[in-house]
């Protein structure tokens, strides 16, 4: 039986990217190969709490959201060996499901080339900066495997390039002016691989503020404003923390 560890189904107003404040059905799955230090969920990464839960009864209970939109985010998304199969039945349902995938793309195996041409409507895809490595969280013991394993070349290509995803956008969560000259570079290496037809545009790229406040967000939120203006980036505020604050189920 195919199946997932789940952390979190719920309904909500999607909080962050271009389809900002789209009614949407949220899976959170239970699991990262990461561990980010500002990790917003810890309790689907460092703690990866949750049931294991069929694929069956997943989808049946983000239908019963009712909603066109579907978001599957984590965790990690992508170490879930029964995507596909999610996805196949979210797709099959009355009126289909349009669907975001939230991923960092630094992990790509065998089980997702069931993937189906089309089957991601949005690729929400958010590398992972040097900012993210846990250099003192839990004596940082996690730090040198994260920071070997939060950017994978061949996997952010494969997402950019791949007929499984529709459209797609580069989230970067920012906490420093710094922080931007590595997404930068990011960015031209990427460029550097990808054909001319899908080589990454500014508008593709979505700067995010760090932060699990609304008084963290505002320290950062004008400086990267500005910085969006300059650069001819995309900024993304985190309207879920703005509406309901650092709460899970939101």
């Amino acid at each position: 039986m195919a199946t997932m560890r789940v952390s979190e189904l719920f309904h909500s107003l999607q909080g962050e990217g271009k389809l900002i404040g789209v009614p949407s059905a949220f899976l959170r799955v239970s699991g990262c190969n990461l561990r980010c230090t500002w990790c917003d969920t810890p309790y689907a990464s460092w703690a990866a709490v949750g049931n294991e839960m069929s694929v069956d009864d997943v989808a049946a209970k983000l239908d019963s959201f009712g909603t066109y939109h579907v978001v599957l985010t984590g965790g990690e998304p992508l170490i879930m060996r029964d995507l596909p199969a999610l996805i196949r039945q979210l797709k099959a349902r009355p009126g289909g499901a349009h669907i975001t995938v939230e991923t960092a793309g630094s992990f790509w195996g065998d089980f997702l080339d069931l993937l189906q041409p089309g089957d991601i409507d949005l690729a929400s895809i958010s590398p992972k900066l040097s900012n993210s490595t846990p250099w003192e969280r839990e004596g940082g013991k996690f730090a040198k495997t994260h920071e070997k394993n939060r950017i994978n070349l061949k996997v952010l290509t494969h997402l950019a390039t791949s007929a499984i995803v529709v459209d797609r956008q580069f989230k970067f969560v920012i906490s420093r002016a710094q922080d931007m000259d590595e997404a930068t570079v990011l960015i031209a290496q990427l460029n550097e691989q990808l054909p001319a037809a899908k080589r990454i545009r500014p508008h593709e790229v979505l700067l995010m503020p760090e932060g699990t406040t609304v008084e963290e967000l505002r320290s950062r939120e004008l400086w990267l404003a500005d910085l969006c203006k300059r650069q001819g980036y995309r900024y993304t505020p985190r309207l879920h923390v703005h509406l309901y604050g650092d709460m899970p189920g939101t």
